[in-house]
């Protein structure tokens, strides 16, 4: 048996299978199909690989994402069920494979791979610490340790010989060949022959050229230069002949100098300008007028006019009202004042009161409050007990049903396992069931179809009568013309209906109806027009009526300024009005000498003040001199003193040596 073949198809079966899509079950079979060439003992192999490992997944899972965390960094994604397949025969088919037959199934394979793996899955502590910890969590300890994990570490010692072949053989591959040196012969030089070198070819003799001869031109002067000196010549000339014309012809055209009768016309103007000349008259406007009329006329808009009638009635509203009040007799409002002030109070009083049950009020709802906050305290500290008894016996409820569950759980793992003991005697029963029922399918699906393809039949045949028959009615001819009375109607039975000729007098009628409201409409809106100029024309009336009163009473006015100007006039021309003023001046010069007599005595006093303090000051300098002398008196007898002293003192000395 080629187990490196059987391998490789189980991979490439694995590497088709989609769990999303496609059932276990199914997925076996048709992959059963396609190895029918095979002999049986190779196709239960392979079915039996890919199926195991489909169906342990999880389990298989947890050492292959390990491996390619720890050790397979390097290793493609497309060797995954490599690893897989390897993991499952290790796993549940290490005793009825044997030591050999693995062993070549492994050597089949790559070696490097293989060793990295086996030497990564057969490890003591990883078999005995997280793997058995994982496995673990999917089944029971005790059937993970019984089941695998023992066996795993019962073959791990023969194991390890297998993972030491495969170390060997990938060291030797990656270590490179070493081949025997050979040494060097020596070869002579294959060298060309040198040709022999031919002899120079002569030089020749170089011979010089004859020069052409210097040209004519090269030595006489250029054309031009004749031709421009005597264009400047001749500009010369012309320009001199021009500037004797231009000042023997001088104001040939204009003569500069006036004549006498110009002198005369131009000496009379200025005389005229000069006489009407004022500058010594004396020119003075009018006095400006105290009040200006304006004679121009304001045109006034509609709006501006009814504005101001309507002030004016206001106004004049105003003024009946109070005539009627003073007529009839109006009360004082001093009862009204003490009225009002005896409500005030009352107000007040009121307020104040409900101001202070407004406080009483808020704080009987304050202690309200507080006591309903204590109750829902109360309440909520009641509700928390009742539900932390709640959650106590749910929590016990929970272990209950969790220590049932782990029961269910090994008796579920205890029956999985039986059953993959007689998992083959059930495949074959279960490939026989399915067989049936294909069959039975199969007849059924032919029966139904027989059935579909009749009503199909039964139903095309009926469409084509039906077609026949469409076809023959629009075959029969029809006539398209139709008369049109104006004095029917539509025959739909109708209370509204009516014919073309009675819509059409209706029209007319209501168009004349229009008309006739229109016309109303003009008519209205004409007399509505008369009747505003109407108005506007009484309230101009009445605006020119009071204005016209309004000016009269300024001028009223005006004149009773004037009155009173003509009186203070008059009442200053009074005898009495003249002697007060002249002692009002009289009282206003003495006050002036006073004030002049007054800066006077001033500055006597300033000036008396300044002698005497020059005086004090030279008292003062004559009596410091004087002090100063006599210090200087008083100092020279002192030095004088001590002269004579001292003078006495030696003497003495002398007498007494």
């Amino acid at each position: 048996m080629n187990y490196k073949e059987l391998i490789r198809e189980a991979i490439k079966l694995l590497d088709m299978y989609e769990p999303h899509k496609q059932c276990v079950d199914t997925f076996i079979e048709d992959s059963a199909k396609t190895l029918v060439n095979r002999p049986s003992a190779e196709q239960i192999f392979i079915t039996d690989t890919v199926y195991g490992c489909i169906v342990h997944q999880k389990l298989l899972d947890i050492v292959i994402n390990a491996f390619y965390d720890q050790k397979g960094k390097y290793f493609l994604k497309a060797d995954r069920n490599q690893f897989v397949v390897v993991s499952y025969l290790a796993m549940f088919h290490l005793e009825d494979l044997g030591l050999e037959q693995f062993s070549t199934i492994i050597k089949s394979m790559d070696s490097s791979k293989m060793y990295k793996f086996l030497s990564f899955f057969f490890n003591v502590t990883n078999l005995t610490t997280w793997i058995h910890g994982e496995w673990s969590q999917l089944y029971d300890a005790t059937y993970v340790e019984r089941k695998w994990i023992e066996p795993l570490l019962r073959w791990q010692t023969e194991v390890e010989g297998l993972v030491e072949y495969l170390e060997k053989k990938t060291t030797k591959g990656s270590q490179p060949k070493k081949f025997p040196k050979k040494s060097t012969e020596p070869q002579e030089f294959d060298l060309t022959k040198p040709k022999p070198r031919p002899l120079p070819a002569p030089e020749l003799i170089p011979q010089q050229e004859k020069p052409k001869p210097v040209p004519a031109s090269t030595h006489r002067a250029p054309k031009e230069q004749w031709v421009l000196e005597d264009i400047k010549q001749k500009n010369h000339l012309k320009a001199q002949k021009v500037l004797y014309e231009a000042n023997t012809q001088q104001f040939r055209c204009a003569n500069p100098q006036k004549s006498e009768k110009t002198k005369n016309i131009m000496s009379q103007i200025q005389q005229n300008r000069e006489a009407k000349l004022k500058f010594d008259s004396i020119y003075s406007s009018g006095t400006p007028a105290t009040h200006k009329t304006n004679s121009l006329p304001i045109r006034l808009n509609t709006a501006a006019i009814f504005r101001e009638g309507a002030f004016y009635n206001r106004q004049r509203e105003e003024e009946l009202n109070r005539l009627e009040r003073l007529m009839q007799g109006a009360s004082e409002p001093s009862a009204f004042l003490q009225w009002q002030k005896e409500m005030k109070e009352k107000d007040l009083q009121e307020e104040l009161a409900q101001l202070e049950r407004r406080r009483l009020e808020g704080k009987i709802s304050h202690e309200e409050a507080l006591l309903a906050r204590q109750r829902v305290l109360e309440l909520n500290q009641h509700k928390a007990v009742l539900k932390k008894e709640e959650t106590a016996q749910l929590m016990r409820r929970y272990a209950e049903k969790r220590l049932r569950e782990e029961k269910e759980m090994k008796e579920l793992v205890q029956m999985v396992a039986d059953g993959h003991k007689n998992s083959k005697a059930a495949k074959v029963k279960l490939q026989e069931i399915k067989k049936h029922i294909v069959k039975e399918v199969s007849e059924q699906s032919q029966e139904l179809l027989r059935q579909a393809l009749e009503e199909a039949q039964a139903e095309l045949s009926r469409k084509f009568e039906l077609i026949r028959q469409i076809r023959a009615i629009e075959s029969v001819p029809h006539l398209s013309h139709k008369f049109l009375d104006d004095t029917e109607t539509g025959g739909h039975e109708l209370l509204c209906e009516m014919s073309l000729a009675e819509l059409r007098e209706r029209l007319a009628r209501l168009k004349e109806q229009e008309q006739r409201e229109q016309e109303k409409r003009r008519q209205r809106i004409l007399e509505e027009k008369q009747s505003r100029e109407q108005q506007l024309l009484e309230q101009l009336d009445t605006i020119t009526a009071c204005r016209t009163a309004a000016g009269l009473a300024t001028t009223q006015k005006q004149d009773e300024k004037k009155m009173r100007l003509k009186l203070k006039e008059a009442v200053s021309t009074d005898e009495r009005v003249v002697a007060l003023q002249k002692t009002l001046e009289m009282k206003q010069q003495e006050r002036q000498k006073r004030k002049e007599t007054e800066k006077a005595k001033s500055k006597l006093n300033e000036q008396m003040a300044a002698q005497n303090v020059k005086t004090y000051s030279h008292k003062k300098q004559v009596l410091e001199k004087q002090h100063w002398l006599q210090l200087e008196q008083a100092l020279e007898k002192q030095v004088q003193r001590e002269a004579s002293r001292r003078n006495t003192s030696g003497l003495i000395q002398g007498i007494a040596i």
